[in-house]
């Protein structure tokens, strides 16, 4: 009988053992599963956060992230962990969001990198000055490459769109960079939707609220202006010059108070004749920094052209400075912003 007792404690203390090791085990597995979890504003958490605030970001970060891209629909079963960015704006877009640790390469600048992302930047390998060959492209291993212009996505640069998702490879084309006439509004949609396929929405949005914060700003400053100025935005070409037109560029001179002298042509960039120019009598002319030919030598040319010699903008000598960079539809309308309205109404700042 004493036996039997022995062999029944016995029993008993190695069930309640063999519980609770079982019970460890899965406290374990569930506090291993809370801190894995990837946070949506790509921030670190612990695991003693809310129970539905875990939840919440488990099922944000988990769940498939659908994004209509230029008449394609992508559909992103986890966010990327292998970019590479074919153009400078959607760089700084990646890194402006804190990206750079899911990028394995970057190309195209069109100037310098904004200085307070240059420590993010150098940790990226630069696959080419232009854009890489398809086989440099994929020599990198991306799951995803995000550039700025049409002109990426061609057989004489990384392939086409529907060449690259063959290989799985997602592809995403600034939307705000190839349509007619696009505003801020479009730029933060592209920012979102990186922010969505990326699962740092809320990165995304401090983001866009910064930029529209900082836009405020400036425009402040010019809210009684009573006639816009007219403006000439000069690109490059000698016998013909190459404008903008109905682009982003236009949205941006009409918040700063001007008028693009040609925002009634329904194209993006077009080639005018100096005729036009003269018989639209711009008072200011924006020099695009960009391309073979330095400010200084665009400069000299309008500047001795005879035929403009009339033209109030250069009796006045009133020429603004805007680099690519800062024309293209990105993180920097802030900046290019200001630039335009300092440069037209420098009485206001």
């Amino acid at each position: 009988m004493r036996a039997f007792n022995k062999r029944l404690g016995f029993l008993f203390f190695a069930g309640v053992a063999v519980v609770l090791a079982l019970s460890g085990c899965g406290g374990a597995e569930s506090n291993s599963a809370a801190n894995t979890v990837a946070p949506t504003n790509g921030s670190t958490q612990s695991a003693g956060g809310g129970e539905s605030a875990n939840t919440a970001n488990s099922a944000s970060s988990l769940s498939p992230v659908t994004i209509e891209n230029n008449g394609r629909t992508l559909t992103f079963a986890e966010a990327p962990r292998r970019a590479v960015s074919l153009s400078q704006h959607t760089t700084e877009i990646m890194l402006a969001l804190g990206l750079e640790d899911k990028m394995v390469g970057t190309a195209y600048l069109d100037d310098q990198i904004l200085p307070e992302l240059q420590e993010a930047y150098a940790k990226i390998p630069v696959l080419s000055k232009q854009y890489p060959s398809k086989e440099v492209l994929l020599a990198a291993e991306p799951d995803f490459v995000y550039a700025g212009w049409k002109s990426a996505f061609t057989d004489k640069a990384v392939g086409t769109v529907e060449d690259l998702e063959k290989m799985g490879v997602h592809a995403y084309l600034q939307q705000s960079s190839n349509m007619t006439a696009p505003g801020l509004e479009d730029v933060y949609a592209d920012i979102q939707n990186i922010g969505r396929i990326f699962r740092v929405e809320p990165k995304a949005n401090e983001l866009i609220e910064k930029m529209k914060t900082e836009i405020r700003q400036i425009t402040d400053h010019i809210k009684d202006v009573a006639r816009p100025i007219p403006v000439f935005v000069y690109d490059s070409g000698e016998d013909k010059p190459y404008t903008a037109a109905n682009n982003y560029m236009t949205r941006l001179i009409a918040l700063a108070g001007g008028k693009n002298i040609f925002d009634d042509v329904p194209k993006g960039w077009t080639s005018v004749s100096w005729e036009e120019v003269v018989a639209r009598k711009p008072e200011v002319i924006v020099i695009v920094d960009y391309g073979d030919k330095t400010v200084e030598q665009k400069r000299n040319l309008l500047l001795t052209k005879n035929e403009l010699a009339d033209l109030p903008a250069i009796k006045n000598k009133r020429i603004v400075v805007l680099p690519l960079s800062a024309a293209a539809e990105g993180i920097r309308a802030p900046f290019a912003l200001k630039t335009l309205a300092e440069g037209l109404y420098p009485e206001k700042f």
